[in-house]
């Protein structure tokens, strides 16, 4: 595998975030632990990455930095071009409203509202109606007309994945986090939501970076962002899944 030095990040305009620096810090003395460890990374706009890593190699506390559910101890994250340690509680609450999707493991769905009423919450929450046009071309891309009024209990696990991956992309926010988003879902199931998030990046031009431990989903991103002991350890473009586990194999040894 040829690893391949990250995008440069002086020009701004194509990323749609990015860590300068960053690092992260539990405990101190004997027991510190570098979760990070001076990390520079940046994410293209309209594009799928994947972080993959040993267990422990920092891959989750990432996206959690970058995503501005987690401080860093020491560099700077931007989304877009607004440095997220720059904001206060509100600010930070309201840019991630606005312009962060997540795409969580459990689904993390209302089970009082209908799928429609899901996907709409973040917009509910923030009074806005969205773009009425880009919320049915997302209904449509992830194949869902026909289930928006039954609650989660009455929808599959792969449905109920789908209104989840419909409600982050219902805002059009900069930039959507997946955090092992197949993780509980059986192989088939799981291929049919990773074609959807293909597709919004694809045919939607979002912008999706996925933490996956699983090679065959990772071969879905177009780049593979590898970490080991806190660090970037190396970049994957036009993966595959048996490059992906040997790189892997690699990494371990």
């Amino acid at each position: 595998m040829t690893t391949l030095p990250a995008p440069s990040l002086t020009n701004s305009l194509n990323i749609a975030a990015r860590a300068v620096g960053a690092s992260k810090i539990y405990g101190s003395g004997d027991g510190e632990v570098r979760a990070l460890d001076n990390v520079d990374v940046s994410f293209e706009k309209g594009k799928f990455t994947a972080i993959m890593g040993p267990s422990g190699s920092g891959k989750s506390t990432l996206m959690h930095c970058v995503a501005g559910l987690d401080s860093l101890t020491t560099g700077s994250v931007f989304i877009s071009d607004t440095n997220l340690s720059s904001l206060n509680d509100k600010q930070l609450t309201e840019l991630r409203r606005k312009k962060v999707g997540f795409i969580f493991q459990a689904f993390n769905l209302i089970p009082t509202l209908s799928a429609e009423e899901n996907i709409m919450l973040p917009l509910t929450l923030g009074r806005s109606k969205g773009d009425r046009t880009w919320i049915d071309g997302v209904i449509d891309t992830i194949s869902l007309r026909d289930r928006l009024k039954h609650r989660p209990s009455e929808l599959s696990g792969g449905q109920q994945q789908r209104v989840a991956i419909a409600r982050a992309l219902a805002s059009q926010p900069d930039i959507i986090f997946a955090d092992e988003p197949t993780g509980n879902l059986d192989s088939k199931t799981g291929s049919e939501v990773l074609t959807f998030m293909r597709r919004a990046v694809s045919d939607l031009g979002q912008t999706i970076v996925m933490v996956t431990h699983d090679a065959v989903a990772a071969s879905y991103a177009d780049r593979i962002v590898f970490l080991a002991d806190g660090k970037i350890a190396g970049e994957m473009f036009s993966p595959t899944a048996q490059k992906v586990l040997d790189y892997l194999k690699h990494l371990g040894e």
